[in-house]
């Protein structure tokens, strides 16, 4: 049974943790894994959007700490941590092919079904992707301080900008679980649905977003992701970088013809 299933149709891609008996934790060998088809999706033109989502009752649990006890690191290979503390350092880390790395790069709208619990790293992966929708069964855990870390794979840098530093400070500082219900009210989740209607809200929200101009879609999200760490002036003069070869793409005159002709327009990535 593969740990890390991966689906395509109606132009949109599906990846699913698939480790149900193991709360979705992941193992060395699913992070490369989570990589490769985060990259593969993002680079296929016939996608143009990508739902994350777990099988069984997790979403996903976090890092499979039977990995770690064994000796082998995020990449599935020998950790610098060893039994009793930490061993010899490299000087530099390397995480550009880092799921959440990876992830934060993917120019394709990624939405995260969240089908149950996300602690650890499977909470920062969720708060990775551009939108969430939780079933009611769901639920975010930021345990890190109770376990003596921290947020290791982007939540620092992602809660505070999802629901501004003061919630983000309460939140992590105390270790809190949070409920479906408390997620969607702190503005951590855009929706909360029964679980049975999880992954039809998800697809529905995916195939929407993927009748619209592919690469207009793509764009928006880049210039949304730079505006994060530019000045307002360096952001509209990007904007208007990004509009002139989208001036003279096929799915804008498509766009603007439909839109004469007051039809559904039919676009191509092109």
């Amino acid at each position: 049974m593969s740990a890390l299933i991966v689906e395509k149709k109606d132009h949109v891609g599906v990846i699913t943790f698939n480790r149900p008996e193991q709360m979705n934790t992941i193992s060395g060998g699913m992070l490369a894994g989570l990589s490769e088809a985060l990259v593969e999706l993002d680079r296929d033109d016939d996608i143009r959007a990508i739902v994350v989502t777990g099988s069984g009752r997790a979403f996903c649990a976090g890092l499979d700490l039977k990995d770690q006890a064994a000796g082998k690191g995020f990449d599935g290979e020998s950790s610098q941590f060893g039994e009793g503390g930490v061993g010899p350092l490299a000087s530099t880390i390397d995480l550009r092919d880092a799921p959440p790395s990876v992830l934060h790069n993917v120019e394709k709208p990624v939405i995260c079904a969240l089908n149950g619990g996300a602690a650890g790293y499977g909470m920062d992966l969720a708060l990775g992707c551009d939108i969430r929708i939780a079933s009611d069964k769901a639920k975010m855990s930021a345990a890190f301080t109770r376990r003596g870390v921290i947020p290791e794979s982007g939540g620092t840098w992602l809660l505070p900008r999802i629901v501004g530093w003061s919630r983000a400070a309460e939140i992590m500082f105390t270790g809190r679980t949070l409920s479906a219900e408390q997620c969607l009210e702190f503005g951590i989740v855009n929706e909360v649905v029964p679980a049975d209607q999880l992954m039809d809200k998800a697809m529905e929200l995916a195939r929407e977003i993927a009748g619209n101009a592919p690469l207009a879609v793509q764009a928006t999200k880049r210039m949304m992701r730079m505006a994060q760490v530019e000045s307002f002036e360096a952001n509209i003069h990007h904007v208007f970088l990004q509009l002139l070869p989208l001036f003279k793409s096929k799915d804008f005159v498509e766009g603007f013809t439909a839109f004469l002709e007051k039809r559904t327009p039919e676009f191509h990535g092109r």
